[in-house]
Parts: structure tokens; C-alpha cells; sequence
């Protein structure tokens, strides 16, 4: 799903040592800071800042206008510009071949059909070039079973926000619901609603599609840099050619 309200509060939201985290993970596996990169999902486009003020060849695709045009903004406040494309990423066949292609923050788990990760996996096997990488997260199984019942309530300036998941109806799915009461310019607050949806996979499952797509070279990580222990919360893969 494209985030829609969500994209305006999303920064209020997000815990920012994650992107921070995001770029260790990603300068561990590309060590060339010249290396041309395309991020699937870009979103925010905050982690896409952090690769181009290291030097890197930033790329960044999402599927929503409205997180699009805040990396747009995020671009201008930090005094960088590198491409944003609206763009699905189950289709990459405008775009050329990459030293890494990577997509974090669980993205690849809002894609609801098995053969939309399929495709996602098949597309960034042929954009990469010899020995390039494929780095990516998910939720794990675990995690995402532990969702069900969660709920979060806060309040911030301007906004009172409510996140409640469930179980989904596919295995290893969830969803969120997700409430914004966002003040307007009379005092006044008006309420939005969005569902999001994601699902995850037994981990032979990654592993075996990650094969049959052309990827040679499997790694698996938890958690950035953790032994997996079924107590994770995101599996994290290298691919390569």
C-alpha cells in the first residue's frame, strides 16, 4: 500500500537511528563509495541522503507521491539531489544495471502476493551487475506473529496517532490500523484512517526463491548483526550474483 496521511507524520513517527543503522549495514557490503546504488522504497529518502553524503550513486524508487515528495523536501533541507522515480518496483525494465540494489524497513513485506516477491527478486537479480548485491530485510515469522493485539497510542504536537494490528487473513500476514487526528488551521482535529497491510515468509522459503531468481551467494543476518535465534525481528539477506 502507498502511504498517504501516514507520509506526513511519518518522520515524527520514525526512530532515526535506524537509517543510521541501515547505512552501516549497507557500507559493510559496499565498501565503494562511488558504487551506484538503486533503493527500493526509498521513502522518506532520508537513507538515500545518508548514502549521498558518503559519495555513493543514490537511485531511489517508491511507489507513493506523497513519500516521494517528502524526500524531495528532506533533499532540499540537506542541501543534496540525487533521482526519485514513482515507480513500482515489480518492474525495473527502465532502469539499467546497479553495483547494489537494496530495500529496507520491512518494504519488500508489504507486497501481498508471493509472485509480487518473486518478481521483486527477479528484477533486482537482472539490474545488478556481475557481483553486485541485493541487500534487503523482512519481518521475521516471529515478529510478525507477535504483532497480533499489539496497540500503540501518542500524542504529538498537532497530532494524536493510534496504531492497532491484527492477524491477517494469509499465514504469516498482518495488519495495521492506523488513525491520525491531525489539527487543522482552526483548532479544530480531523480524522484519517489507513490499513496497512504486510506479510512475511518462512525464512527456506526467502532462501529457496533467492536461488531460483539467479542469486548464487545467500547470506542471512538478524537484526543487522545478530545470530538468528526465532526471537528476531528482521531477517536482513545479502544476495549476489
Amino acid at each position: 500500500m502507498a502511504y498517504g496521511i501516514f507520509a506526513k507524520v511519518y518522520d515524527q513517527l520514525m526512530d532515526d537511528t535506524l537509517f543510521i543503522k541501515w547505512l552501516d549495514y549497507t557500507e559493510r557490503f559496499v565498501s565503494d563509495p562511488k558504487a551506484s546504488i538503486l533503493e527500493l522504497g526509498c521513502g522518506n529518502g532520508q537513507l538515500g541522503i545518508l548514502l549521498k553524503q558518503k559519495g555513493y550513486d543514490i537511485t531511489g524508487l517508491d511507489l507513493s507521491a506523497e513519500m516521494l515528495s517528502l524526500a524531495k523536501q528532506k533533499q532540499e533541507e540537506a542541501g543534496v539531489n540525487f533521482p526519485l522515480f514513482q515507480v513500482d518496483m515489480r518492474d525495473l525494465s527502465n532502469f539499467g544495471r546497479y553495483e547494489a540494489i537494496i530495500s529496507f524497513c520491512d518494504t519488500l513485506c508489504y507486497l501481498q502476493a508471493f509472485d509480487d516477491l518473486i518478481s521483486v527478486f527477479e528484477q533486482a537479480h537482472a539490474h545488478l551487475v556481475e557481483g553486485g548485491v541485493f541487500l534487503f530485510d523482512v519481518f521475521t515469522t516471529e515478529h510478525v506473529a507477535s504483532l497480533d493485539g499489539y496497540s500503540y497510542h501518542d500524542e504529538l504536537p498537532g497530532l494524536v496517532f493510534t496504531w492497532d494490528s491484527f492477524s491477517g487473513e494469509e499465514s504469516h500476514s498482518i495488519e495495521h490500523d492506523l488513525s491520525f487526528f491531525v489539527e487543522q488551521e482552526n483548532g479544530q482535529y480531523k480524522r484519517f484512517e489507513e490499513l496497512h497491510k504486510e506479510r512475511t515468509y518462512p525464512l527456506e522459503q526467502y532462501l529457496e526463491e533467492l536461488k531460483k531468481a539467479g542469486f548464487t551467494k545467500v547470506e542471512v543476518f538478524a537484526d543487522f548483526d545478530k545470530e538468528i535465534t526465532g526471537e528476531n525481528i528482521r531477517w536482513f539477506f545479502k544476495a549476489q550474483n
